[in-house]
C-alpha cells in the first residue's frame, strides 16, 4: 500500500479538527476501484473508503444515503465523519461496524426494519439528484408512475452502457427492448418507498451487538419489491426475513412472478461492471417472457 500519512492526516483534520494518533491501520478490503482501511485512533476505530474514479461526488453521494436511511430506519447505520479528497484519492471515512453473532432474532429484526424503512414516501418516484450503484451512475429523474421510471432511468441507462462496452450486440438489445411491452401493466400500483437499493446479503452484517446494519446504499424512491426482489437474487437472506416483512408490510399477490423482472437491473449492472457471466440469468428472464 502506498504511503498514507498525508491521506490520515488530511482525513483526521476535517473529522475531528485534529491529527490523532494512530494506534493501527490495516487494508481489509482491496479491488481494481478501491480500498477499504481500519483505522485506529486514540479517537476511535473507524472505516475508510477511498479510491482514484474520475467522479469525486461518488463518496459524497453515499453519504448522503446513509443519512437518509439513518433518518428513517431504526437498524444500525454507521455515522459518516468525513468526506472529501486528498491529492488523487477520494476519501469517505465513518464509524468502524464490530462484528458480533448474529442475535437470535436477527433475521426479524432485519424484515421488520426493512419495512420501517419502505414505508417512508414520496410523491413521485425516483430522488432530487442522481447517484450511483457501486461506481455506476444512477438515475434518479423523478416520475410519477413507475414503470416509466424503472424502464427509462433503470434499464435503458444500463442496456445502452453494455451496448457501448461491446457486452452485447444490437440484436440482444432490441429483443431486451422488446419485454417493455410486457411490463405497462405488470407492476402493482404503490406509493414510491424509500429504498437501500443494493440489498443483498454483503450489505447486510452483523454490527458488534449481533444486530443488523446496512451498508453500501443507492438510494432512491421506487417500488419496495425491488429490494426485495434483490435481496433474492445472490442468497443470504432466509425465511424469517420475509416473513417478519409482511407481518409488518404485507406485499401484493403475484410478487415472486415479479421478482426476475425487476433483478434485470441488478443484473445489467453486475453485466457492466464484470463482464459476461451475468448475460446468462439477463437471457434466462428474456426467454421466460418472451418466447
Amino acid at each position: 500500500m502506498e504511503s498514507l500519512e498525508g491521506l490520515f492526516e488530511s482525513v483526521c483534520l476535517q473529522a475531528f479538527g485534529r491529527v490523532p494518533a494512530i494506534r493501527q491501520y490495516r487494508l481489509v478490503a482491496a479491488g481494481t476501484r478501491s480500498q477499504a482501511i481500519y483505522l485506529q485512533t486514540d479517537a476511535g476505530e473507524y472505516f475508510l473508503k477511498t479510491n482514484h474514479e474520475s467522479s469525486p461526488e461518488i463518496f459524497e453521494r453515499e453519504r448522503e444515503g446513509l443519512d437518509r436511511l439513518r433518518a428513517h430506519c431504526s437498524l444500525y447505520v454507521p455515522q459518516t465523519l468525513a468526506c472529501g479528497s486528498h491529492e488523487d484519492r477520494h476519501f469517505l471515512l465513518m464509524d468502524w461496524i464490530g462484528s458480533g453473532p448474529e442475535q437470535a432474532d436477527y433475521s426479524e429484526q432485519l424484515g421488520e426494519g426493512l419495512a420501517e424503512l419502505h414505508m417512508c414516501t414520496s410523491e413521485s418516484f425516483g430522488l432530487d439528484r442522481n447517484n450511483y450503484i457501486a461506481v455506476l451512475a444512477q438515475k434518479n429523474k423523478p416520475m410519477s408512475r413507475w414503470y416509466d421510471f424503472f424502464v427509462e432511468n433503470r434499464l435503458e441507462p444500463q442496456l445502452q452502457l453494455a451496448f457501448y462496452n461491446q457486452l452485447i450486440d444490437s440484436d440482444f438489445m432490441e429483443r431486451f427492448r422488446s419485454l417493455y411491452e410486457h411490463l405497462q401493466d405488470f407492476f402493482p400500483s404503490e406509493k414510491p418507498a424509500l429504498l437501500h437499493g443494493d440489498l443483498w446479503s454483503g450489505n447486510v452484517l452483523p454490527d458488534a451487538t449481533g444486530a443488523p446494519a446496512l451498508i453500501d446504499p443507492a438510494v432512491y424512491f421506487g417500488h419496495r419489491e425491488v429490494d426485495l426482489a434483490f435481496s433474492r437474487l445472490f442468497g443470504g437472506f432466509d425465511d424469517r426475513f420475509y416473513e417478519a416483512y409482511r407481518s409488518v408490510f404485507p406485499l401484493e399477490q403475484g410478487f415472486d412472478e415479479r421478482v426476475a423482472v425487476y433483478n434485470l437491473y441488478p443484473l445489467l449492472v453486475h453485466l457492466n461492471l464484470f463482464g459476461k457471466a451475468y448475460l446468462s440469468g439477463i437471457e434466462h428472464t428474456l426467454r421466460r417472457f418472451l418466447d
